[in-house]
């Protein structure tokens, strides 16, 4: 991962970005950018999924696996938001005892979604719909079946 960290330095440097700040979790195969600039802020989604493409793209010439991209502690604060998306909706859920469905998501956020109501023994959760309208649905366990 340290040839990842490398060129991807080397590429932001070239791109006036020499104050950047890259940190690495090899362990979670983790990479987290600070890129303190006021158009970076305010594109920070649509250039966080262009560097993880291209990151994942020099990942993969220097024989590396996957890597998890994060721009400015978005990714990091959208999955703290999910997560909490997760447990209103397990609340409700339980307490209604009807399916609730979340909005489409991205497969990234659908996974965090399942991780986090398998903490739930009552609870399961389907993801339904099809391409950008895929979804979770958490829904309870009769526990008369």
């Amino acid at each position: 991962m340290e040839k990842v960290v490398q060129k991807l330095k080397t590429l932001l440097d070239s791109m006036g970005f020499d104050e950047a700040r890259i940190t690495h979790d090899q362990e979670h195969r983790k990479i987290s950018l600070i890129i303190e600039d006021e158009a970076v802020r305010k594109q920070t989604p649509a250039i966080l999924s262009a560097l993880d493409c291209l990151i994942n793209l020099i990942a993969r010439r220097e024989g590396e696996d996957s890597v998890v991209v994060d721009l400015n502690y978005y990714r990091k604060e959208r999955e703290r938001l999910i997560i909490e998306l997760a447990r209103a909706a397990a609340r409700k859920a339980l307490t209604t005892g009807t399916p609730i469905e979340l909005p489409p998501m991205n497969a990234y956020e659908r996974r965090l979604i399942h991780v986090e109501i398998t903490t739930h023994p009552d609870l399961t959760t389907e993801s339904i719909g099809e391409g950008r309208e895929r979804r979770v649905a958490i829904k309870r366990i009769n526990s008369n079946s």
